[in-house]
């Protein structure tokens, strides 16, 4: 099996179980949700803060465990406030035990992802929150496969050599491109006429999603590795897969609850 085919075949089986918790959404979500964040911070410790103390691993495990519970049991403007509790309870036990600080921006990317996901797909208006999910992942995975086969069909200027040598200029705008057709399909799929807004949205999404792909091979980089781990044939790691997902997301999130507040953070946009 070729490269393409190890990374096409993980990636249906992959987009088959998302959608599938996604679309069900209740606890089958958030065990999905939270299954990914254990994944992410656990490969966060081993790349980024390998020699940081046992207890460190242990205890965001338990503060992702913590908002886990949270996000079944309390509603989302209670699950924001969990959050940022156990994120404060970890940061100062972390200065306690003399850790430095990046074992407190791997719990945030981790945790703030979780976060961001679950109070999105909690939004109940109009069916906004699983439209709002939708559309993340189509408008991610689009710029996704754009980026790759226009990178590899037209070439050209790269974008940051020293951070991620393969990406160019003219992948990140089939990216962009395939993003907002993407997003806009999904407003018509799903009733909405908004177009404006599906386009700004998409095109928005698409560059924080490549802003956090080239993020997290900063961090592969500044660490000396090629993959967060190998848990997927042809992707590495949780971390390599989600990497634009999670800059997305978080994105998304911050916007919606900004404009809507935690209760109906997808309703900004989506209804």
């Amino acid at each position: 099996m070729t490269n393409l085919q190890a990374r096409l075949v993980s990636a249906l089986v992959l987009a088959a179980i998302v959608l599938l918790a996604t679309i069900s959404g209740g606890w089958l979500f958030a065990v999905m949700a939270a299954a990914v964040a254990v994944l992410i911070w656990g490969e966060w410790v081993d790349v980024a803060c390998p020699l940081a103390d046992d207890r460190v691993r242990l205890l965001g495990f338990g503060a992702i465990a913590l908002v886990f519970l949270a996000a079944l049991f309390l509603p989302n403007a209670a699950l924001f406030w969990i959050a940022v509790i156990a994120l404060a309870g970890f940061a100062l036990v972390c200065w306690g035990i003399g850790e430095g600080p990046w074992p407190v921006y791997g719990l945030v990317y981790a945790g703030a992802t979780f976060v961001a996901v679950i109070m999105l797909r909690s939004s109940s208006v109009g069916g906004s929150g699983l439209i709002a999910i939708l559309f993340l992942y189509a408008t991610v995975w689009a710029t996704d496969i754009g980026a790759y086969f226009a990178g590899r069909r037209f070439g050209g200027p790269k974008v940051a050599v020293a951070i991620s040598p393969n990406k160019t200029w003219s992948g990140a705008i089939g990216g962009a491109a395939s993003a907002v057709v993407a997003g806009v399909l999904v407003f018509s799929a799903a009733g909405l006429e908004d177009t404006a807004t599906a386009i700004g949205l998409a095109l928005f999404l698409s560059v924080v999603a490549q802003a956090g792909d080239f993020f997290e091979s900063w961090i592969k980089r500044r660490n000396g590795v090629k993959d967060t781990s190998q848990i997927m044939p042809g992707h590495g790691g949780m971390m390599d897969r989600t990497d634009g997902l999670i800059a997305a997301a978080i994105a998304l999130w911050l916007l919606g609850l900004a404009l809507a507040g935690p209760a109906e953070s997808a309703a900004a946009f989506f209804v």
